[in-house]
């Protein structure tokens, strides 16, 4: 059984790197939120394709994680892939929650910038004065809730998000023991899915231009909040 699958690793491989390509591009969870993220909190493409990599990396260690425990256990192929499927349904949820919550910090934001209130000054005359203003014209670039906290929260919703198609390629060398082959359809798929992560946060980050939608640009973070969780209920319930 070993030749035998010796023999047919080339196509285990290729279909394990068409598999992580595909699953990478069509997701769309797995590129926008990093885009819309970049872009409206002003990070520079080498920061944001930094937090892409890293949270490629959790997403694709956590499902050879729980592949790796199942093989060893002996656990059969319909339990991890329920497994698997239960993360993807939480990690579409946080995805959710972490979107709508960014969304409704960025209003609450917005709209304690058009508050009016007053400061005093005093003079040298000893004259004493105050005056109304807001700060709708200040500061206008997002701070965001948390924004040291971001990457982070986006780490752990990736280390729930499963590789659905990973578990399933990494049984059948484990089934022959050909550790060698599971090593390197392992790392390759790993290797596929965060490169495809990458440049297509990278095209998504250079074609997105906020100073030219003037309109949108006051209210980006809110939009881009929505979005976010658009996309994680587009993956929950339409399965993108």
């Amino acid at each position: 059984m070993t030749d035998s699958l010796s023999a047919d690793a080339p196509v285990l491989l290729g279909s394990a790197a068409a598999l992580a390509f595909l699953h990478t591009l069509v997701g769309i969870d797995h590129s926008l939120p990093f885009i819309l993220l970049g872009r409206v909190r002003r990070w520079s493409l080498r920061r944001t394709l930094a937090v892409t990599g890293v949270c490629g990396l959790g997403h694709v260690a956590s499902s050879v994680l729980i592949g790796g425990i199942g093989i060893a256990l002996g656990l059969a192929l319909d339990r991890l892939t329920w497994v698997e499927s239960a993360r993807g349904e939480l990690a579409a949820a946080l995805l959710i929650g972490f979107g709508l919550a960014s969304a409704c910090g960025a209003l609450w934001r917005y709209r304690f910038r058009g508050r009016t209130h007053s400061h005093l000054h005093a003079h040298a005359d000893g004259t004493v004065h105050d005056h109304p203003h807001d700060h709708r014209g200040e500061h206008l670039h997002p701070h965001g809730i948390g924004r040291g906290l971001t990457p982070w929260a986006l780490f752990v919703i990736f280390a729930f998000g499963p590789c659905e198609s990973l578990i399933p390629l990494m049984v059948v060398p484990a089934v022959s023991r050909a550790w060698l082959v599971l090593a390197v359809l392992v790392l390759l798929f790993g290797l596929v899915t965060i490169g495809t992560m990458m440049l297509t946060v990278t095209a998504g980050y250079l074609g997105l231009r906020l100073d030219r939608l003037h309109v949108l640009e006051p209210h980006a973070e809110v939009v881009a909040g929505l979005v976010i969780a658009a996309s994680g209920a587009a993956v929950l319930w339409l399965g993108i």
